[in-house]
């Protein structure tokens, strides 16, 4: 298929420190192409939560105005959005289905039946099934079964990894893109997302965790065996930094956010005891000296309580010491220096950087080859899936749109002709041998989006609130 067929998808991630649009299309090699990025301070946010829905409006239309900006070409309609907060939790469960016609194979319609029974799992009031996701199957005797479809049997089961949240605050997130003029294609689970991005076959293999630290939560994945095994979302991230920054040395929050960046380090003993930092004193006060040594004590306590939970989530599914692949930390407060080795003190495992360039194509490599932009390029992955999958319309049925003249499409047209006619790989691979690879690849990431049975838009689907009785 040729580049100017794919679909130009946008993810929208929504955060608390940050919102950010980026519009991307695969080439012809399967590797995304930026068109357009635009990245605005949020505002009605905290912790992943919308507090007030006018900013958070005000916001997304900057970042997607921003983005318009960078590509005047493109016309956005739709976007994948992420979801993540305090409010997100997960629950292990198990079902089991007697199937009634065990002459037949089992289907994937006896699956579909047995993931359905699970949205009958008592879950507090106030919160929703988000998605449930099917982790090993068992049929009758048989257990640890990857894929049952096609086998024959009585009795089918699973264990099941369910994701809820609360329904007024998923609601408040697709009135805030609804209000900014924007059709939310789907919601994402941030983790689930910032998974796609940065991770590689071999990690799904060897088993790793992905640590997301944003700037109101941090958010975990955890995958063994090659399947999603824990999600969470911890409360504790870049926002709450700064704030014991600012109380901690009494400076304003700005300033905080500025020493954090330029002069932090999640580690104290690396840290020079003899330099200082001078702050401009407010009305006339003389100017204050900040210590280096102190600033990245209280960044080390903070970071070191945020890993600490890491640990309490990996010992609580029993994979703490199974990670062969360790950690995998993105996201913007995975940019702080020396975080890679606090990590490993304190978790014993492993760890690294997690860059969204494992999809990319060359020329955006290294313009987006930043932990902070993993969870939107996994955005357009998700929407790329659907697309894959015969869930989302052609470029041209109301999606996003890249206006160009015809001379300039037949142009494209005949480059592209030469490039799959003529271009071949260092290794001396064809395009055509390239792209079965990218496709055997795509398949392997499919297991991440596809466990997600649900569908997030089934929670908007009712006009009006439902009373309560």
């Amino acid at each position: 298929m040729s580049k100017k067929e794919q679909p130009i998808i946008v993810g929208l991630d929504i955060g608390t420190t940050k919102v950010v649009a980026i519009a991307g299309r695969k080439n012809e090699y399967g590797k995304l192409e930026i068109l357009g990025f635009g990245k605005s301070e949020s505002q009605g946010v905290s912790h992943g939560v919308v507090m007030n829905i006018e900013q958070c409006i005000r916001s997304i239309e900057q970042a997607i105005e921003k983005c318009l900006l960078s590509n005047p070409n493109l016309e956005i309609k739709e976007v994948y959005v992420g979801i993540a907060g305090q409010h997100i939790k997960s629950l292990q469960t198990r079902g089991d289905r007697v199937r009634t016609r065990i002459d037949e194979e089992i289907s994937k319609e006896d699956i579909d039946l047995l993931i359905r029974d699970q949205y009958k799992t008592y879950i507090p009031a106030g919160d929703q099934i988000i998605d449930i996701v099917p982790q090993e199957f068992m049929v009758d005797s048989t257990p640890n079964v990857i894929d049952p479809v096609g086998m024959s049997g009585v009795k089918i089961g699973a264990n099941f990894h369910i994701v809820t949240g609360d329904r007024n605050a998923i609601r408040n997130i697709k009135r805030c893109v609804d209000k900014a003029n924007l059709n939310t294609r789907d919601l994402v689970l941030q983790p689930l997302a910032s998974a796609a991005a940065v991770m590689n076959d071999e990690d799904l293999e060897a088993g790793v965790a992905i640590v997301d630290i944003g700037g109101g939560t941090t958010d975990m994945a955890v995958f063994y065996d090659g399947v999603l095994k824990h999600t969470a979302v911890i409360p504790y991230a870049g926002v709450n930094i700064t704030n014991d920054i600012r109380n901690g040395l009494g400076v304003l929050r700005a300033q905080a956010e500025q020493m954090k960046v330029q002069f932090g380090t999640a580690l104290a003993d690396e840290a020079n005891a003899n330099a200082y930092i001078t702050i401009p004193g407010l009305r006339g006060l003389p100017p204050k000296e900040i210590s280096v040594k102190n600033l990245a004590n209280i960044i080390q306590a903070r970071m070191q309580e945020i890993l600490d939970y890491v640990v309490y989530h990996l010992k609580q599914i029993g994979l703490d010491k199974k990670l062969y692949g360790g950690i995998i930390l993105t996201g913007g407060g995975a940019q702080l220096k020396h975080i890679i080795q606090l990590t490993e003190y304190v978790t014993g495992l492993g760890a690294r950087i997690g860059y969204p360039n494992e999809h990319l194509s060359g020329n955006d490599t290294e313009t987006m080859m930043n932990p902070m932009y993993s969870t939107c390029i996994g955005l357009i992955l998700r929407g790329y899936h659907d697309y894959e999958n015969g869930r989302l319309r052609f470029v041209g049925e109301g999606g996003n749109i890249m206006h160009i003249s015809a001379e300039e499409a037949k142009a494209i047209a005949e480059n592209l002709k030469v490039v799959e006619d003529t271009v071949e790989t260092e290794e001396g691979e064809d395009a055509e041998t390239k792209q079965r690879k990218n496709v055997k690849r795509s398949e392997n990431f499919k297991k991440l989006f596809d466990g997600f049975k649900g569908k997030f838009m089934k929670l908007f689907e009712e006009v009006d609130d439902q009373e309560m009785e």
